[in-house]
């Protein structure tokens, strides 16, 4: 069995029928296939590369692990996530060679585990990518209201600058895609030049302990917090795996996405484990917890202020922001392209099946984001109640709360990717061709699942709430509902419309199949 066959092979691999009749007409024009050939290697690592966010995750994932979770070795877990998610890719890279939809994780799961398992992970989609994206947003308005009072001494109420960034990342998202990735790579090779240039920093000027590798110790690594630092690194990934969204965009997709999805898992890893390292070189092992429950996510900012000086610590509060922007515009492309895949095959309106003009970028999807994100900021900025004390108490609440749940989901997918990637090649008759394939796949959904299983345990510590309360099983919920409402879809659509139910997943094949139907005499 070759790896690089075709998008177009015959629908009876998949196991479930291509039909084309009843819902030809929705796929004749053009504008229902994105447009191939707009992004490279270098493009495509770039727009994927953005959505992780690095100076974020230093500047803020990083110290929240350390102070919360008191684990020292976290550059270890770092390492051990990276291993994990390499054996994700494995199978996850092999599946995209023979899928290429804009779908992404809920075609993998459609060719796989059945069209109605395909609706409930699109569901599950739309709601993480748009949550993580809304929690980005509440930290930009956060952080650009910072600089305001502290450069300008103006005070600017956090959702003014969120939702100013609402417009310009929907606007942006209407260009050609490598346009976008354009944008992005600017953003991101600054911020990453940035943060390395504090790796330097700090392992020339290290703490009184010296270049200690203790950080990687494995011992570092005991303790009940263990489990709920898992979640809070893993977070930190999400971004790599969006790479098979773009898929339709590339010109070689079988060999251009699982490149990028290595390359992408790969300097992640390395990136972060150094970084976290070097962290606890600056403030030194012994140290680190109590500098980062001290300072909280000004750490970054206070070890690079002794070491670089005054200029290069404002710079990387500006770089900081710009950082967020350039992970907005990639979640908000991501999500429009789920739109436009779910559109496209009957899992929404099928206006949102379209693509926008000659950019052909997806601008009813992008629409949708943008002003579900204007209605979600404006929702928390209503409650912004400054007279109970705490001013910033919304906008971090919008935080840790989209972001967790946002995560959650995303754990969640790449379990069921793995699952069905087993499935899918099993089905095929080439579970012995691809037995190495589908053992790292195993090995990955049993991981995930356990680190899933950590993430909904100790959602109460995640998201800063007591035992108690009832954001602790109400927050996960969320993608729970998301999930039944998917699968209710998938339901109904295969005893009403089973020729669209036989669709999903199939994404831009069955345009390609209803284009030789109606040629066929």
């Amino acid at each position: 069995m070759t790896t690089g066959s075709s998008s177009t092979s015959s629908s009876s691999n998949t196991g479930r029928p291509a039909t084309a009749g009843g819902a030809i007409s929705t796929f004749k024009g053009q504008d229902r296939a994105l447009h191939a050939g707009r992004l490279g290697t270098g493009g495509l690592l770039l727009s994927v590369l953005a959505a992780t966010a690095p100076l974020m995750v230093v500047a803020g994932v990083m110290p929240t692990t350390f102070a919360v979770m008191g684990i020292v070795g976290q550059p270890l877990l770092f390492v051990i996530l990276g291993v994990v998610l390499v054996l994700f890719s494995v199978g996850y890279a092999e599946m995209s060679r023979h899928v290429h939809n804009a779908g992404a994780f809920y075609a993998y799961v459609a060719r796989g585990l059945g069209g109605t398992a395909g609706a409930g992970a699109a569901a599950v989609a739309l709601v993480a990518y748009s949550a993580l994206q809304f929690g980005i947003y509440g930290v930009f308005g956060f952080e650009v209201s910072g600089l305001f009072a502290t450069y300008a001494h103006v005070d600017v109420a956090w959702w003014i600058p969120a939702l100013i960034a609402v417009l310009a990342v929907g606007a942006l998202s209407w260009l050609k895609i490598d346009v976008n990735a354009l944008v992005l790579g600017v953003l991101l090779v600054v911020e990453v030049a940035l943060v390395v240039i504090f790796d330097i920093a700090a392992v020339a000027d290290p703490a009184k302990e010296g270049l200690s590798l203790h950080a990687f110790n494995p011992d570092t690594l005991t303790g009940a917090g263990v489990g709920t630092a898992l979640c809070f690194c893993i977070a930190a990934f999400t971004g790599f795996e969006q790479a098979p969204v773009y898929a339709e965009e590339t010109s070689r997709p079988h060999i251009l996405v699982p490149r990028v999805m290595f390359l992408a898992i790969g300097f992640v890893a390395v990136f972060f484990a150094l970084s976290s390292w070097a962290l606890t070189i600056a403030a030194g092992p012994s140290g680190i917890v109590g500098a980062a429950q001290k300072q909280s996510a000004g750490l970054l900012f206070f070890l690079t202020e002794s070491r670089l000086g005054g200029a290069f610590t404002d710079a990387l509060h500006v770089l900081f922001v710009t950082g967020m922007f350039a992970a907005l515009l990639s979640f908000h492309n991501v999500v429009a392209r789920y739109a436009f895949a779910m559109g496209r095959e009957g899992l929404l309106p099928s206006a949102f099946g379209r693509t926008t003009g000659t950019s052909g970028a997806p601008g009813t999807g992008s629409l949708l984001q943008t002003g579900v994100s204007a209605i979600v900021l404006i929702a928390f900025a209503v409650t912004d109640d400054k007279p109970t004390g705490d001013p910033t108490a919304p906008v971090l609440h919008l935080f840790t709360w989209a972001g967790n749940v946002g995560a959650l989901g995303v754990i969640l997918l790449m379990a069921a990717a793995s699952l069905s990637v087993i499935v899918f090649f099993a089905r095929r008759g080439a579970a012995r061709a691809q037995a190495w394939r589908l053992a790292t796949s195993a090995i990955a959904a049993v991981a995930l699942l356990v680190i899933a299983g950590y993430t909904v345990k100790d959602f109460d510590i995640l998201v800063g709430a007591g035992p108690d309360s009832v954001l602790s099983w109400l927050l996960p919920a969320l993608i729970a509902a998301a999930l039944v409402v998917g699968l209710v879809q998938g339901l109904v659509l295969r005893s009403r419309k089973p020729e669209a139910h036989a669709r999903i997943g199939l994404g831009n094949e069955a345009f390609q199949l209803d284009k030789a139907a109606e040629s066929t005499p």
